[in-house]
């Protein structure tokens, strides 16, 4: 594993003026500085996909916070990803309720479809996919989440089509 020189992150070449701006904006409507940590993690991922180990030491600069607190967060928050994702991360229910409701066949289906495990990004980067313990749909089980979308009542079938419309969709605005 490479080590990190965290002496030579300065967040002013590290990060972009409306990263900056936009983290600050959120610091200042904060109580303090520390509670901007997880919005900023928010705007980083959202410009750059992923929180890599740079982008955490450039926060933490910027926010004047230890480092080891924002890891904390970071890796506390199973919606910021502290390593490279696809394109449409795949949320996929694991409560007892989708189990008990078809999960592990919805499950098979969409590892057979995009021929990859959990954790794991298909070859083209288009989908990785992530297990997740609650999307608060019990009563719509089997459930996933692909970006903010919400997809309940699955069934092989159905998560398949869904992916496939994602694929057509992503290939199409390409």
């Amino acid at each position: 594993m490479e080590t990190i020189d965290t002496t030579t992150i300065d967040y002013q070449h590290y990060l972009t003026a409306p990263e900056i701006a936009a983290i600050e904006h959120e610091a200042s409507i904060m109580e303090t500085r520390e509670a901007a940590g997880i919005e900023a993690l928010k705007v980083v991922q959202e410009n750059r996909g992923w929180i890599s180990d740079e982008s955490l030491f450039a926060i933490s600069d910027l926010l004047a916070i230890p480092i080891a607190q924002l890891e904390g967060v970071a890796t506390f928050y199973n919606l910021i990803y502290r390593q490279p994702v696809g394109e449409h991360v795949i949320h996929l229910c694991d409560s007892i309720a989708c189990h008990l409701t078809g999960l592990d066949a919805v499950l098979a289906a969409i590892k057979q479809h995009l021929n990859i495990e959990y954790g794991q990004t298909t070859a083209d980067g288009k989908f990785t996919l992530l297990s997740n313990a609650c999307l608060g749909s019990c009563d719509k089980a089997p459930a996933m989440m692909i970006g903010t979308e919400h997809y309940q009542h699955l069934s092989p079938e159905s998560a398949v089509d869904i992916l496939q419309q994602l694929a057509v969709k992503g290939a199409v605005n390409a």
